[in-house]
């Protein structure tokens, strides 16, 4: 073998060598490469702008369900209807006054107008255990309905609720740790946070008939949008909605 031959050898082997190395490198990157969680961003009008991060490795559905409705545009112009200060303000609600729920139309192209759905509530009450999230200052979490003081049997119904309603803590509430969906927490703009929780409500006397916690003039949300960097969290899994009206109409009928 002449010297050239062994030279070209030579530079053919390093070349290959190399090109394993950065194989390897690529590979080796990208499978340590840490995926960016999902952030809302939530304008506010007259507010500012709350930004809240997603944590879709505690609550994937609750998470899915949270961005399908936001970046659809389902949230812009609703309110922040019930605000209380050193707990929590809460919205996303599409009457205003806490009793409203999504419609599968909200979420999905061909899903129906008019019927309405929820998702299973991602907590440990529930059964759930992936989910440590605690209810702590500037954690995010899903409203729920609680139907269990009418009777004790539809405490399932109750925890599995939840819609489009959202709240935001404002302090810390171990009282309700695990028994609400928390899927984020606020990165920027708590002080903002804590002016919606502030604002003037009508009245925070318990014994009053309306109005509770109801603020004068509601905050309102020009848009929520979340940014994914690039991933597709797809659609959420959705049940359908408990009927409350019609299980007390059928407790008439059966007591007759």
């Amino acid at each position: 073998m002449n010297k050239f031959v062994k030279v070209l050898l030579i530079l053919l082997i390093i070349l290959a060598l190399v090109g394993i190395g950065a194989l390897g490198y690529n590979y080796v990157q990208k499978a340590t490469e840490e995926v960016q969680n999902p952030v809302a961003t939530i304008e506010v009008e007259n507010f500012g702008t709350i930004k809240v991060e997603l944590y879709p490795d505690l609550a994937p559905n609750t998470v899915k369900n949270f961005i399908r409705l936001a970046n659809r545009g389902f949230y812009d112009g609703l309110t922040f209807h019930r605000t209380i200060p050193d707990f929590m303000i809460q919205g996303g609600d599409p009457n205003g006054d806490g009793t409203g729920t999504p419609n599968l139309s909200d979420i999905k192209d061909d899903g129906s107008s008019t019927e309405a759905y929820a998702i299973e509530g991602e907590f440990i009450a529930n059964g759930y255990r992936e989910n440590n999230l605690k209810l702590e200052t500037g954690v995010i979490a899903m409203a729920r309905s609680d139907y269990s003081s009418m009777s004790a049997s539809l405490t399932t119904q109750g925890y599995n609720s939840a819609g489009s309603q959202f709240f935001i803590m404002t302090s810390d509430d171990a009282n309700i740790d695990g028994l609400y969906a928390g899927f984020g927490k606020v990165i920027e703009g708590m002080d903002v946070v804590n002016s919606i929780a502030n604002v003037e409500v009508v009245t925070r006397d318990e014994s009053a008939s309306e109005g509770v916690d109801k603020p004068v003039n509601p905050p309102v949300i020009t848009s929520i949008r979340v940014e994914t960097y690039g991933v597709d969290y797809g659609e959420p899994e959705t049940m359908e909605a408990f009927d409350y009206y019609n299980w007390i109409m059928s407790q008439y009928s059966t007591a007759e």
